[in-house]
Formats: C-alpha cells, sequence, structure tokens
C-alpha cells in the first residue's frame, strides 16, 4: 500500500511521503484503478465476497436482481449497484456519517449524494469518486439535487434565492435559510473537489 500511495496525487498535495520509491508495476496497477474508480469498486467486492464466500449482489443487497435473466444487461446493473454501494459507503464513513450540514447522524436518515450527477458524471473518474460526494440528510440531499442550495468553494452554505416562494411553514423556512453562510461539516477524507462544486454551483444551483 505504501507503493501504490507514492503515486497518489492527494497525499502529494497533502506534503505526504510514502515510499521514496516505487516499481515500474506499482504506477501501472495505480494508474489503472486510479483512473478508473468503476472497476476498482468491482473489483474490491467481487475479492471481498469470494473471501466471505458468499456472492457478490448479497453484498450490496440486490433484492431485484434475480429477476434479471443472466447476460451483458444483468452484468451491467450489478457492476453500477456496485458502484453505487461503494461510493456511499466512502462517502458516510468519510463525514463519520453525520449530514454535513446538519450533524444528523442516524444512518437510516443518510444519504451519499453526487455533487456532479451519477448521470452526468465520467465512469471513470467522477461516478464512484468520494471526492464528488456530500453527506446529507433527505432534505438537504433533495434540495441540493434541485439546486435550491449548493456550496462555494470554500465550502460554505449558499441558500437560492427561489427558496423564499417554496410552500412550507415559517418555522421550517426560516431553519432552512438559517444554514446560509455556514460552513459545512468536512470530511476526514475525500474533500470535496472544486471543480464538482463549480459544476454544481454553474449547472445545477438556481442562484
Amino acid at each position: 500500500m505504501h507503493n501504490l500511495a507514492h503515486y497518489d496525487p492527494i497525499l502529494q498535495e497533502r506534503h505526504v511521503n510514502a515510499m521514496a520509491h516505487g516499481s515500474k508495476l506499482d504506477k501501472e496497477i495505480f494508474e489503472e484503478f486510479a483512473n478508473n474508480g468503476l472497476e476498482l469498486a468491482n473489483e474490491a467486492q467481487r475479492i471481498k465476497a469470494k473471501l466471505m464466500n458468499v456472492e457478490l449482489t448479497t453484498l450490496i443487497d440486490a433484492k431485484d436482481i434475480d429477476t434479471i435473466p443472466a447476460g451483458t444487461y444483468r452484468e451491467s446493473v450489478i457492476k453500477t449497484l456496485v458502484g453505487q454501494y461503494y461510493f456511499r459507503m466512502s462517502v458516510l464513513s468519510a463525514y463519520n456519517y453525520r449530514c454535513c450540514v446538519t450533524g444528523i447522524n442516524q444512518n437510516e436518515l443518510l444519504i451519499a449524494s453526487h455533487i456532479k450527477p451519477w448521470a452526468e458524471s465520467d465512469d471513470k473518474t467522477e461516478k464512484t469518486n468520494p471526492c464528488n460526494g456530500l453527506c446529507l440528510n433527505p432534505l438537504h440531499d433533495k434540495a441540493f439535487d434541485r439546486g435550491f442550495i449548493t456550496i462555494d468553494k470554500n465550502y460554505k452554505i449558499v441558500i437560492s434565492k427561489d427558496i423564499s416562494e417554496c410552500k412550507m411553514d415559517a418555522e421550517t423556512k426560516e431553519w432552512f435559510i438559517s444554514f446560509s453562510g455556514k460552513s459545512i461539516h468536512l470530511p476526514d477524507k475525500f474533500l470535496p473537489q472544486k471543480d464538482f462544486i463549480e459544476y454544481h454551483n454553474d449547472v445545477i444551483f438556481r442562484g
């Protein structure tokens, strides 16, 4: 792991020194998986399933997968589910299983939200990238997804002016708006990437 960490650009930016030297093979392995997050997630979960002697679908709770006939489409669905599972676990763990806006820490009420939407994200470098995620409660997840809130490059919460036109009681609206300008609870790792934030600011946020 130290050999692979030697090539990690995030660690390099933080001036974290791993092994002083890495082999050519270490570099090739790092680049193969660092540039293909979806494959990394699938390979990791397949190894885990094999070690546990269980079906891969058991790990990701793919309840309805058996209704899909075997074949390329079924494998594609499984790969997507594994990627989403990996993304959720990575994001929630990074935020210590608490909403980055409210601090809610009930696991069942937490969602790993994509900053740049899954459908618009690159398969290899963005969809399963935990730096493209925020841990949110369902209300703020929906608001973020619909552009009613965003975060700026300083990780402060920005509320859209359209919130004032939303139908909700005065107390809830006041509570919602009270988060404006406050910093989110930052993760221990996988800090939200600035280009993903910029995308959300420019394309999703209502202004």
